[in-house]
């Protein structure tokens, strides 16, 4: 009897986590939806790099993670966000450049940050993160924590000498971060040779004594099960880890690039499309009967909701004070 029921707790408890997960993805997806609407009508403005297709990849790692981990990622960060627990509203706000977002208007898109979330920051330069999130793991250590920094990149970032010497410090002084390779098949220039790039990281990840998985980005709960192996390894004992996840991006690179882009088809796209992951998991709880459609339309529309509140919230607030413009300059 007390088998059973710690079963019947443990299915219990998968099934709230999977839910949870469709959530978070969906909440990116409606969100990413609206604020690709926004930019079209100019009310966001400077880049806007959206998260369409790769949803999974940050609803899969972030759920693995305690409250006070940290995370920091490149400039595709809105999902992260998201899931990371800052506001629809303060997300919206910072990307309509309003003194309510979670930067007060002065990062934009590029550039979300919010530290009592221990969310450390979206970041422009392709690979100039990694060694901050180096950095926060070296605080954990030296601190005596143990916790753990999760750290996102494309895979265009492999091309940079700080993606090698963050992985090679990481690995000589077994810090705990985890670095996320989101291989989106298409960085910006020569995306094919940074594919190859990646790949042979991974496979050749034990010159920097990292453990290294190859997961299925498009499926959440791999991605949720290599992240949880990998928190798993760095808590017990300051142990790296590289993941190159393999996902797809639906939109172009940013909103200033044409849908499908001049470097693939339409029909690479379409084909892609039918590895949705929210559609994918979205099936397989109603397969299980964990949810039917009318709980997945529920699910949907309370989403919606939040979203348009968001909108709603950005579009009502006010720009910043112009006399926060040195607000944090540093005198000499």
């Amino acid at each position: 009897m007390a088998t059973a029921t710690a079963q019947s707790a443990k299915h219990q408890a998968q099934s709230e986590l999977h839910k949870r997960m469709l959530r978070e993805m969906l909440l990116i997806r409606r969100f990413e939806e609206k604020a690709a609407e926004a930019y079209a009508l100019g009310k966001i403005g400077g880049f806007c790099h959206l998260y369409i297709g790769q949803e999974a990849v940050a609803a899969g790692t972030l759920t693995a993670l305690r409250d006070d981990d940290y995370v920091i990622c490149s400039y595709r960060e809105h999902g992260q966000a998201l899931v990371r627990g800052i506001s629809a509203n303060a997300v919206m706000a910072e990307l309509f450049g309003k003194a309510t977002g979670c930067s007060k208007g002065k990062g934009g898109s590029m550039h979300l940050f919010d530290a009592s979330k221990r969310f450390m920051g979206g970041h422009g330069i392709v690979g100039g993160h990694l060694p901050l999130a180096a950095g926060l793991g070296f605080a954990i250590k030296y601190q005596g924590g143990d916790q753990v920094c999760v750290c996102y990149f494309g895979e265009a970032a492999v091309n940079i000498g700080a993606f090698h010497e963050a992985l090679n410090m990481t690995s000589v002084w077994k810090l705990p971060v985890i670095f996320v390779c989101e291989n989106n098949r298409y960085g910006m220039g020569t995306a094919f040779e940074r594919v190859a790039a990646v790949t042979d990281v991974v496979e050749h990840a034990c010159s920097y004594d990292m453990a290294a998985e190859l997961v299925n980005g498009m499926d959440v709960l791999e991605v949720h099960h290599a992240a949880a192996r990998a928190v798993q390894r760095a808590r017990k004992g300051g142990h790296p880890t590289l993941l190159e996840v393999r996902t797809y991006r639906f939109m172009g690179h940013s909103m200033s690039d044409p849908l499908h882009g001049v470097y693939r088809t339409k029909e690479e796209v379409e084909e892609q499309k039918q590895r949705d992951p929210i559609s994918h998991l979205a099936m397989k709880l109603k397969d299980e009967g964990v949810l039917d459609q009318a709980a997945l339309d529920a699910l949907d529309a309370e989403v919606h909701a939040v979203v348009e509140e968001a909108a709603k919230f950005a579009d009502d607030s006010p720009d910043p004070d112009p006399a926060e413009l040195h607000a944090h300059v540093v005198a000499d």
